[in-house]
């Protein structure tokens, strides 16, 4: 029997909304893929018994220790993480965990350096913080540049700012990239989060594009889930985008 391969789409700022077209931008029938996979998503409480407005950085690293990081750190946190989380994830990650039971986790996200020394500490996300942790590297321009690595923003729009000078990619493109990488791993995960920067942005125009480009690659994503002993699974920290309100 051959291994369990787990692909795990993360995507911040995704929540599950009212089924209101008028500021539910994802009722529109440009997305069918999400509203299929949104239908049948299970909600979870994102406050995580804490009050206050749930934050990005605690839920980020509560889904990929499995600590309530919200309420072990007391409070709900926004962005990067600081000191005190950042050992948590280091100590309780999903990656170290599956290591030590002889899996092979990877994160498929490029970052634009050849140097993961260069990312500055305060600039490391919770996945950051968790693939150098357990991994001790990240992909780079290299496997980028190899089809071996998806860009944060899957068409690689926003990287000609970090000085990227190649061509734009489709969204189909990305996701036969990322099926790649996880038809030889245990476990992949990539992170989109420009859904969140969209929801926070209130303009229309990149809210439609972020969905747009995620729809696209979902849906070239769905053949994972269909071949024999393949999960595909795709979640989010809180909500956002889904209110357009």
């Amino acid at each position: 029997m051959s291994r369990l391969k787990v692909l795990f789409i993360f995507v911040d700022g995704l929540g599950i909304g009212p089924a209101d077209p008028a500021t539910n931008p994802l009722c529109s029938p440009q997305y069918p893929c999400l509203a299929r996979l949104l239908a049948n998503a299970v909600p979870l409480d994102a406050c995580l018994e804490v009050e206050g407005l749930p934050q990005s950085a605690t839920g980020q690293a509560t889904l990929l220790t499995g600590v309530n990081a919200a309420k072990q750190m007391g409070r709900h946190i926004e962005g990067f993480p600081p000191p005190a989380l950042k050992k948590l994830i280091e100590h309780e990650n999903l990656f170290s965990k599956l290591r030590k039971i002889g899996k092979q986790p990877t994160f498929a996200n490029s970052y634009w350096t050849t140097d993961p020394h260069r990312i500055p500490p305060r600039r490391q996300s919770v996945t950051t913080v968790m693939t150098l942790s357990a991994l001790g590297h990240v992909r780079g321009r290299n496997e980028l540049l190899e089809g071996k690595a998806v860009t944060h923003d899957i068409t690689r729009w926003t990287m000609h700012a970090r000085g990227y000078d190649g061509p734009l990619v489709t969204p189909e493109t990305s996701a036969g990239h990322l099926l790649d990488v996880a038809e030889e791993n245990d476990f992949t995960l990539f992170e989109y989060f420009l859904t969140d920067r969209a929801g926070h942005s209130g303009n229309p125009e990149l809210v439609s594009r972020s969905l747009e480009n995620l729809e696209r690659f979902m849906a070239g994503l769905l053949s994972f889930s269909e071949q024999p002993n393949c999960l595909l699974m795709l979640s989010s920290d809180h909500g956002n985008i889904e209110d357009g309100s």
